[in-house]
This record gives structure tokens, C-alpha cells and sequence, in this order.
């Protein structure tokens, strides 16, 4: 069974997204609809337990997610393409260039996890742990990483798309492989253009984190410091996102 996807645009150049923990692929907020489909051909993938893919079973690992998005992008012809992954699935994009960066065109990692997870503390440990069971958890994880600055509906939005769109056990299955799991070792020569964007408000995957991993493993990696925004910039500044993607893809 594929995975389900929500296709954007239909342009020359393929691009799968692969969404983050507390995502799916309707959880981008209004990011798609500043895309320009005339050049692009957006495939905002479903993980497997995740929106449309709720019902596929899986080990819930970066692999499997890897292997799922270029199984896509082989279902929709594209011989070459782009990858886009926010959070634990900016942890999966690299994962897609370890195995198939002679196919990837360029990638863009959006509050991204490194590939050598994140280093958490027993509390912090504790706290994302329990989210999969515990909606506050859920909701406390989403008011740290965007700075503690929002109002509590737009949290509450995202906590509850969260628990809309993703099973407890996928939920919960992939936090050891992203949190904990590393594969940076794998990374070698690979000088596939790589975007690495980080929220100014985001206080755990900040750019002083991706200036000690992701930027030291790519040899081809840029960094930018989105403002105004934390760990959501989908939600939180989409045009902005939109606009510093697209420019980088058009490359």
C-alpha cells in the first residue's frame, strides 16, 4: 500500500514534502498556497500512521520514511526530484540524501533534527515521551519550541491536528528513531545543495545546532535564521518560508 499524498502544482520540477511529528500532509498550514505549481510539483507525503496513511503499518523508522518518499517520487515519474522535511522529517530528508542523493536535485530542512537525533535531557526525555498518551504534553512541547510567545488557540490547533491526524502508535514509534537514532556516519561526500532553516524563536533546534551538525556534514549547506518565527514557520510565516524555498529550488 502507497502512501497517501496531497499534490501541489504541476510543474518540471518534482518535490516531495515530508511533514514533521505533529503534522500530516494537510498539517502545512497555508504554506502550499503560496507555491508556484506552474514550475513545481509539490507531493505532501502522508508517514505511514499519519492522515491518509493512517491505516499503514510500519517500524516508524527515518529509513522507512526515506524509502517511502522515493517510492514516491518513483510512482510519480520523477527520475530526479527535490525533498522538503520539517522537523523529524528534516532528520528523514537526510536520510533521502544518505540513500538516494544521486537522485535528489536539492534539499531544504526546516527545523530540522540532525541525523544524530537531539541531545535531550531525562526531563526533556520525559516530557516528549509522554506525548503521545498525554495532550498536554502534546501542548507544552508545541509552546516551548515556538518561544513560549503564541496565543493558545493557534497551540491548541496544532496539538489537536496532531491528534486528528497520527495513531498513538506511530505517534509514539517514531520518537526513539528520530530522537535518539544516528546515522551521521553515513553522511560522506554528498554535496547535493542543502537549504537549512531554522526558526529565531525556536529554542531547541537552533542554528547553533545546525552549525555544530547538519551544516559540518554537507558540503554544499546554507544556513538562514527565519525571524518572527520558532519551530512551525509553515504556520507561522508561510510567505516568507514559501519565498526562501522556491528560491532556492529555482537555483
Amino acid at each position: 500500500m502507497a502512501n497517501s499524498y496531497v499534490r501541489v502544482g504541476s510543474g518540471d520540477h518534482g518535490v516531495v514534502a515530508l511533514h514533521g511529528w505533529f503534522g500530516s500532509a494537510n498539517g502545512w498550514g497555508p504554506f502550499p498556497d503560496h507555491l508556484d505549481g506552474s514550475r513545481f510539483s509539490y507531493a505532501f507525503m502522508d508517514l505511514r500512521g499519519y492522515g491518509g496513511s493512517r491505516d499503514i503499518a510500519g517500524n516508524y523508522t527515518m529509513e522507512e520514511v526515506a524509502a517511502d518518499a522515493i517510492a514516491l517520487a518513483d510512482e510519480l515519474g520523477w527520475d530526479t526530484f527535490s525533498v522538503i522535511g520539517h522537523s523529524m522529517s528534516g532528520k528523514a530528508a537526510q536520510r533521502v540524501l544518505v540513500d538516494a542523493h544521486d537522485r535528489v536535485r536539492r534539499a531544504v530542512v526546516v527545523s530540522a533534527v540532525p541525523a544524530n537525533g537531539f541531545p535531550f535531557d531525562d526531563e526533556g526525555w520525559g516530557l516528549f515521551s509522554g506525548a503521545a498518551q498525554d495532550r498536554d504534553n502534546r501542548y507544552a512541547i508545541i509552546d516551548l519550541t515556538t518561544g513560549n510567545r503564541l496565543t493558545p488557540t493557534f497551540v491548541n490547533s496544532v496539538a489537536q491536528h496532531s491528534l486528528d491526524n497520527s495513531t498513538v502508535a506511530a505517534f509514539g514509534g517514531y520518537l526513539e528513531p528520530w530522537g535518539r537514532g544516528d546515522f551521521s556516519s553515513e553522511i560522506k561526500d554528498i554535496d547535493t545543495p542543502i537549504k537549512v532553516i531554522v526558526g529565531e524563536h525556536d529554542p531547541a533546534l537552533s542554528a547553533a545546532l545546525m552549525e555544530q551538525t547538519v551544516m559540518q556534514w554537507f558540503a554544499n549547506a546554507e544556513l538562514e535564521v527565519m525571524p518572527n518565527a520558532g519551530h512551525y514557520s509553515m504556520l507561522e510565516t508561510p510567505i516568507a518560508l514559501a519565498t526562501t524555498v522556491e528560491e532556492f529550488l529555482s537555483r
